[in-house]
This record gives structure tokens, sequence and C-alpha cells, in this order.
């Protein structure tokens, strides 16, 4: 069974229900309405652009340009972190980009070959959609964990000197906030997991079942897919952690105001390069 088309006149029936949140909005004045209609703009025209661009891609499924196009989404989910923590974007990004890559790719991968047992580990119809899910999942779980580890850092920072003071090393000082920001960037997968078929129908699961599959296709998928988002998810934000802190801190377990990139501050002033004393 194929699922049913949906059409432009139909799309446009689909818009008419922000309708209702942009009258809520309107009512008692939460100030959303322009963001809402701009993030729903871009949304429509980012993803119609990229079922025109997937539409070659899948026809032509050319393992480098595939691949390509996965590294490409690597690239723009480890800027889209940064930016979103408020970070020096020069000085972590290409930890956070090797962190993505050495994370998600490996599972991506290892889910191609020993789940889903292809034959072409690089096919695009499985290599992107999943490697999207899969990117996705990170992203979200590398923001709230890096913008917590290093925002406890800054707000913590005589009791984490303290504990330099005391003859404890870098990685002995910072790993409460590693363990603490880890837990926070993991609780929200864990929630799915452990709610999914009970109180919602996982965005897999849906598709394959809105696909044709059967139901018991669909949940092996949905609880495959699920582990390698927790996997990989866990795997990322501590690479990035990881990683990060070799730029960010001195040999003496100082870490440098410079990677913080403050608010309101114009591109032309010349930031201090002072550390915490």
């Amino acid at each position: 069974m194929v699922s049913p088309d949906i059409s432009i006149p139909s799309l446009i029936l689909c818009f008419l229900l922000l309708v209702i949140p942009l009258a809520i909005s309107y009512r008692i004045k939460l100030q959303i309405s322009r963001k809402t209609i701009d993030s729903v703009t871009r949304m429509t025209v980012q993803l119609g652009m990229v079922g025109v661009f997937l539409t070659y891609v899948f026809d032509l499924n050319n393992g480098a340009l595939n691949l390509a196009w996965v590294l490409g989404m690597v690239t723009i989910a480890s800027y889209t972190t940064i930016r979103n923590v408020e970070l020096n974007m020069e000085k972590l990004l290409l930890p956070v980009i090797l962190s993505f890559t050495a994370a998600n790719l490996s599972v991506l991968l290892y889910f191609n070959e020993f789940v889903l047992d292809l034959g072409n580990l690089l096919e695009a119809r499985y290599l992107i959609p999943i490697g999207g899910m899969i990117l996705g999942n990170s992203l979200r779980g590398n923001i709230v964990g890096m913008g917590e580890f290093y925002e406890d850092i800054r707000r913590n920072e005589n009791r984490y000197l303290y504990s330099l003071s005391l003859g404890a090393s870098r990685y002995e000082a910072l790993i409460p906030y590693i363990r603490k920001c880890l837990r926070s960037a993991l609780r929200p997968t864990l929630a799915n997991i452990a709610t999914a078929g009970v109180v919602f129908l996982p965005g897999m699961m849906t598709g394959q079942i809105l696909g044709g599959a059967s139901p018991i296709l669909a949940i092996k998928y949905q609880i495959s897919i699920m582990v390698a988002l927790y996997v990989s998810t866990a795997m990322s934000t501590t690479f990035s952690i990881l990683s990060t802190i070799h730029t960010t801190f001195d040999e003496y377990g100082l870490v440098n105001k410079e990677i913080y990139r403050e608010k309101g501050k114009g591109k032309g002033k010349k930031k201090n390069r002072t550390h915490w004393a």
C-alpha cells in the first residue's frame, strides 16, 4: 500500500491550522506571530529545496556524493551547536566537527552494516534519512550538554578554581560538571525511549506504517533507531566536551574567557585574552 499523496491545495489547508496558534499569540500578546510565520516559511523553503536535491541524489545514488551530503549535515549541525551555546566559533568548530563525525558516522555505518545488513553501506535512501535522524538528536543533546557545561564552569568559577587550588587535576575538577551536563543532554532521549509506544508513536514507526510496512516491522525499525539515537547522542556529546576542553583550557586548568561569545559585542572589537584567576 502506498501512502496517499498530499496535493498543494491540501498542503494549504494544513497551513490554515496555523491560524489557531497565531490567534492565541495575538489574543494574549505572546509576540511570537512573526517568529512563527518566519520559522514555518524557512522550514517550507528549506524542505522544498532538500526534496528537490534529494530526488537527484537518490537517483544518482553515488557513494561519494551520499557521504559528502552526510558530512555537510555534520558541518551544519556542528556550526548550529556552537552558535546556539554562544561560544567562539573559530576556536571550537573543528573539534566539534571531528566529534560529530567520529560519533555519528561510526554509529550510522554500524547501523547500516549490522542492523539493516545493507549490501551498500552508502545507499542514499538509508544513509541520508537515518543519518539525519541521528544527527538531529545529537544536535539537541550537544546544545543542552555543551551549553550547560560551559555555563556551569562560568557560573561556578570560584568553586572550580578552589578544586584546582586543593591539588585536583583539570579532569578531577571538571568531572562533576561533565557528569551533570551529560545527564541533562541524555535525559530527553531517555524519556522518549521510556514512553515510546505508550505516550506517543515515534516518527520512524509512524512513517513505516504510513508507507505500508507491517506494525511489527515498524516497531523493530523504531527500537533499533532509538538505540542508535541514544548511543550517538551519548558519544557525540562526550566527544564534543572532551575535545573542546583541550582547546578551551590551558595546561594549568584555567579556561580562556575568549571562548565565550558575549552578546552585544561588536565584531571589530578586540577581545580580552586574559584567563580567570
